[in-house]
Protein backbone atom coordinates (compact mmCIF):
# COMPACT_ATOMS: atom_id res chain seq x y z
CA UNK A 1 0.00 0.00 0.00
CA UNK A 2 1.28 3.46 -0.90
CA UNK A 3 1.64 5.68 2.15
CA UNK A 4 0.38 9.26 1.98
CA UNK A 5 -0.60 12.01 4.39
CA UNK A 6 -4.17 10.73 4.66
CA UNK A 7 -3.11 7.13 5.36
CA UNK A 8 -4.19 6.03 8.85
CA UNK A 9 -1.72 3.98 10.90
CA UNK A 10 -1.87 2.35 14.30
CA UNK A 11 0.19 -0.14 16.29
CA UNK A 12 -0.29 -3.86 15.70
CA UNK A 13 -1.63 -5.36 18.92
CA UNK A 14 0.46 -8.50 18.31
CA UNK A 15 3.43 -6.52 19.67
CA UNK A 16 4.04 -5.84 23.32
CA UNK A 17 6.18 -2.85 24.12
CA UNK A 18 7.67 -0.91 26.95
CA UNK A 19 9.54 2.34 27.25
CA UNK A 20 13.13 2.05 28.44
CA UNK A 21 14.41 5.51 29.31
CA UNK A 22 13.61 7.47 26.13
CA UNK A 23 13.56 4.49 23.76
CA UNK A 24 10.94 1.83 23.02
CA UNK A 25 11.47 -1.93 23.07
CA UNK A 26 8.97 -4.09 21.18
CA UNK A 27 8.48 -7.85 21.21
CA UNK A 28 6.70 -9.64 18.40
CA UNK A 29 4.41 -12.21 19.98
CA UNK A 30 4.37 -14.36 16.83
CA UNK A 31 8.05 -14.26 15.89
CA UNK A 32 9.58 -13.69 19.34
CA UNK A 33 11.90 -11.05 17.93
CA UNK A 34 12.81 -7.92 19.88
CA UNK A 35 12.91 -4.57 18.13
CA UNK A 36 14.18 -1.23 19.40
CA UNK A 37 13.09 2.27 18.50
CA UNK A 38 15.20 5.36 19.13
CA UNK A 39 13.66 8.33 20.99
CA UNK A 40 11.98 9.75 17.87
CA UNK A 41 10.69 6.30 16.90
CA UNK A 42 9.40 5.87 20.45
CA UNK A 43 7.62 9.23 20.18
CA UNK A 44 5.99 8.08 16.92
CA UNK A 45 4.97 4.76 18.50
CA UNK A 46 3.32 6.68 21.36
CA UNK A 47 1.43 8.76 18.76
CA UNK A 48 0.02 5.74 16.95
CA UNK A 49 -1.29 3.83 19.95
CA UNK A 50 -4.54 5.36 18.68
CA UNK A 51 -5.13 5.47 14.90
CA UNK A 52 -3.77 8.65 13.33
CA UNK A 53 -3.12 9.93 9.84
CA UNK A 54 0.46 10.35 8.73
CA UNK A 55 -0.17 14.12 8.52
CA UNK A 56 -1.25 14.15 12.19
CA UNK A 57 1.88 12.25 13.20
CA UNK A 58 4.08 14.61 11.15
CA UNK A 59 2.49 17.66 12.79
CA UNK A 60 3.07 16.19 16.27
CA UNK A 61 6.75 15.59 15.42
CA UNK A 62 7.11 19.15 14.09
CA UNK A 63 5.60 20.48 17.35
CA UNK A 64 7.95 18.35 19.47
CA UNK A 65 11.24 18.47 17.54
CA UNK A 66 13.21 21.11 15.67
CA UNK A 67 13.21 19.54 12.22
CA UNK A 68 12.44 20.70 8.67
CA UNK A 69 9.04 19.62 7.34
CA UNK A 70 10.44 17.90 4.21
CA UNK A 71 13.03 15.96 6.20
CA UNK A 72 10.41 15.03 8.80
CA UNK A 73 8.01 13.69 6.15
CA UNK A 74 10.74 11.73 4.38
CA UNK A 75 12.05 10.13 7.58
CA UNK A 76 8.54 9.43 8.91
CA UNK A 77 7.46 7.70 5.70
CA UNK A 78 10.67 5.66 5.68
CA UNK A 79 10.12 4.49 9.28
CA UNK A 80 6.43 3.74 8.74
CA UNK A 81 7.24 1.77 5.58
CA UNK A 82 9.74 -0.33 7.53
CA UNK A 83 7.31 -0.86 10.43
CA UNK A 84 4.56 -1.80 7.97
CA UNK A 85 6.78 -4.29 6.13
CA UNK A 86 7.62 -5.92 9.47
CA UNK A 87 3.94 -6.08 10.42
CA UNK A 88 4.43 -3.80 13.41
CA UNK A 89 1.81 -1.25 12.36
CA UNK A 90 -1.53 -1.59 10.67
CA UNK A 91 -2.30 0.71 7.74
CA UNK A 92 -5.57 1.74 6.15
CA UNK A 93 -6.69 4.49 3.81
CA UNK A 94 -8.82 7.15 5.47
CA UNK A 95 -12.35 7.64 4.24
Amino acid sequence: MELSGSTVVTVNNDYVYCKVEDEMVLLGMEDGIYYGLNPVGAFIWEQIKEPKTIDQIRDAILDEYNVEKDECERDLLELLKELTENGMVEVKKSD
